[in-house]
């Protein structure tokens, strides 16, 4: 896949950005390198290799240090909701904005 000029003129559109020719020229073999990247990394053969949780788990064996999940801070719900217009059984009510 690789984008034209069209394309990006599109995209910085759509972001709000006004890009000059040459910036556009730069912005465009950018993103087109970027694109080549990912499908010589597609065009790799995976089958049958195991994701890894960290780099580094290829070369040593590795524990990640993990915290216990506990609560670290108070339940101040009810303070927190004091300031708000409307709450209902804890959760904040809002108008409806999609029909």
């Amino acid at each position: 896949m690789s984008l034209t000029d069209t394309d990006i003129a599109r995209i910085a559109s759509l972001a709000r950005l006004q890009l000059g020719s040459e910036e556009s020229t730069r912005m465009l073999g950018q993103i087109n390198g970027f694109f080549a990247l990912v499908e010589r990394m597609q065009a790799v053969d995976t089958t049958g290799v195991e994701p890894l949780a960290h780099p580094v788990a290829t070369i040593e064996d590795i524990s990640l240090r993990l915290r216990d999940d506990v609560a670290s801070e108070p339940n101040c719900r009810e303070a927190n909701q004091r300031s708000a217009p409307a709450v209902e059984a804890g959760l904040f009510l809002v108008p409806k904005v999609i029909e």
